[in-house]
């Protein structure tokens, strides 16, 4: 019988709390290049994004939630969906392991923060989104890394 049985599940907590930080900070690296579908800079650049609005929470069954708070430019954001939209496109497309995304705006940032987080979570408003093709291209255009502008 192994004496160090006792430290396995301080062991596997401070694993997984690493983990957790590695997913916090690619999650963040994915979405502070995308770039605003007004301007030339990236959110990260516009300070939409910011790493203490990303939160990685691994849950006891082990499913993983990516909780993403956002700050539009202004309070009457008129992209702020699509900057929601195209936040979930990237992170949907890029990411290796599977989780439960929820993108929020930030509480008081937008005049209509509520109606915007509905539908940049519900997966039918998503998807019949995003099957129109020229809210598909600007998306794209958004998350594209080769360029642009």
């Amino acid at each position: 019988m192994s004496t160090f049985g006792s430290n396995n599940n301080a062991d596997e907590e401070k694993t997984s709390d690493i983990d957790d930080k590695i997913l916090t900070e690619t999650i963040y690296d994915l979405i502070a290049c995308i770039r605003d579908p007004e301007k030339t800079e990236n959110l990260e650049e516009l300070n939409v994004v910011s790493e203490s609005g990303v939160v990685v929470q691994r849950l006891k069954d082990g499913q993983i939630i990516a909780n993403i708070e956002f700050v539009p430019t202004v309070p009457h954001c008129s992209l702020a969906s699509i900057i929601g939209l195209s936040i979930r496109t990237k992170l949907e497309t890029c990411l290796a392991e599977k989780c439960k995304i929820d993108i929020n705006i930030k509480k008081g940032t937008h005049d209509t923060a509520d109606e915007i987080n509905k539908q940049i979570n519900d997966k039918e408003r998503i998807s019949a989104a995003m099957e129109n093709p020229n809210l598909q291209k600007l998306i794209q255009e958004c998350i594209d890394d080769s360029g642009g502008y």
